[in-house]
């Protein structure tokens, strides 16, 4: 299993100076293995591959024409590229939107890969040394697992300040101990989750805490002339504010999803097609909450504490009663659930999470321990469950297995 640690440098003027070279001198590679590989394609329809450009490595680096100092950093730019285009290939065969590979401009191509202990290693006075650079100050603000094999490092760039960050492989951890706990989560946005038994998770709205300071932010980078220095800083101020954003958020979703993994062995989200919602009218509010991030980061840790995170179609999780099933219409104005056929009365998100909880246990129950025939509901099975890359198992679920009752009246109590 593989981790990454990530610790914050600081540099001294002249290695901030080196830094900034060697970023710019892969992201010039970059470009270059890029521009040779559109043109071998459209003058001679050639393909050329990886290992053709690594041929050439060599020659290139004798005659002064890659300032990069550390030979496997000039590899892993190539295979940067490499992946790039088997990414584009493998969209373009499974009908997504493909998205060529393009050129990156210097202010974009951000980070430099090592491979560990060629080129980079720590120093008997815990610095880090990077070939071209020298001796980095580093925050070791956690000790790093006294198994860890350290396989890479990268330094990455945002803002103005650096960062390490070593990809190290671990043997798998021990589960949390087991429990029986099961929760269901209803995400959204004026609260960003709310939970099956009723508690509620505040959202943060880190984006509209710091739209004041980005606003003033925006408006000194707007007024600075093109291509001068003083705009290079005021855009470096802007990155600043919206990294300190995007920390704040991650900071959140890593709390909230550790409280969750802890208390419950069954953790029940929806299904949702994030980046269709992204680009709506709620988009603004979608992107502050990132509850992509928010899943993503909760699978991972599930899976390294050996709790179950299953994904349901959220269809009809919001209209549908969650004690007998009964289709009760409601607009988005209308935030009480009320069913005139047995009389529930509570929060129309917190119906629409033990919806959501109940469908995770029928699909459960259904499959069992051993993935079929589990619990032998009279239930009609319209496709079977599909994992996910990121870990999550997601179900196909139609709307009417709402009304299936006596599952979940325990786990609801």
């Amino acid at each position: 299993m593989r981790r990454s640690f990530r610790y914050r440098l600081y540099p001294n003027r002249t290695q901030d100076a080196a830094l900034h070279r060697q970023v710019d001198e892969a992201c010039r590679l970059y470009n270059a293995a890029l521009e040779e590989r559109r043109s071998a394609w459209n003058s001679n329809r050639i393909a050329i591959s990886y290992y053709d450009q690594n041929r050439q490595l060599r020659g290139i680096r004798a005659a002064g024409d890659c300032g990069i100092a550390n030979y496997n950093a000039c590899q892993e730019v190539l295979r940067h590229v490499d992946r790039t285009f088997r990414a584009f290939f493998r969209r373009v065969k499974c009908g997504q939107r493909a998205g060529f590979p393009r050129y990156k401009p210097r202010q974009r191509y951000n980070s430099l890969t090592f491979v560990w202990d060629y080129g980079c290693r720590t120093t008997p006075i815990n610095r880090l040394y990077v070939q071209g650079v020298g001796d980095i100050r580093v925050k070791w603000h956690r000790a790093l697992p006294a198994d860890a094999l350290v396989k890479t490092l990268t330094l990455k760039r945002e803002a103005s300040h650096w960062f390490a960050c070593l990809c190290v492989e671990l043997p798998a951890p021990a589960p949390l101990p087991p429990t029986s706990g099961a929760i269901g989560l209803d995400l959204g946005i004026s609260t960003f989750a709310t939970c099956s038994d009723g508690s509620e998770i505040a959202n943060p709205r880190c984006l509209r805490t710091a739209e004041r300071a980005l606003r003033v932010a925006q408006r000194r980078l707007a007024r600075r002339r093109r291509r001068s220095r003083r705009r290079e800083k005021a855009r470096q101020q802007v990155a600043a504010v919206h990294a300190h954003i995007a920390n704040q958020r991650r900071d959140f979703h890593h709390k909230t999803a550790h409280r969750l993994v802890t208390d419950y062995g069954l953790i029940a989200v929806e299904d949702l097609n994030v980046c269709g919602l992204a680009g709506g009218p709620l988009a603004k509010h979608v992107h502050d909450a990132g509850w992509g991030q928010f899943i993503r980061i909760l699978a991972d840790k599930a899976s390294s504490a050996g709790r179950q995170v299953i994904a349901v179609n959220p269809v009809g999780t919001t209209q549908n009663c969650s004690r007998c099933g009964t289709r009760v219409s409601k607009g988005l104005a209308d935030r009480w659930h009320t069913c005139h056929q047995c009389g529930l009365s509570l929060g129309r998100d917190e119906n629409a999470a033990r919806n959501v909880l109940q469908r995770a246990l029928i699909d459960t129950a259904r499959m069992g321990p051993s993935g079929v025939n589990g619990g032998g509901l009279p239930v009609p099975w319209p496709e079977k469950p599909r994992a996910s890359a990121n870990g999550i198992i997601t179900f196909s679920f139609p709307p009417s297995l709402g009304r299936c009752k006596g599952v979940v009246a325990s786990s609801l109590k």
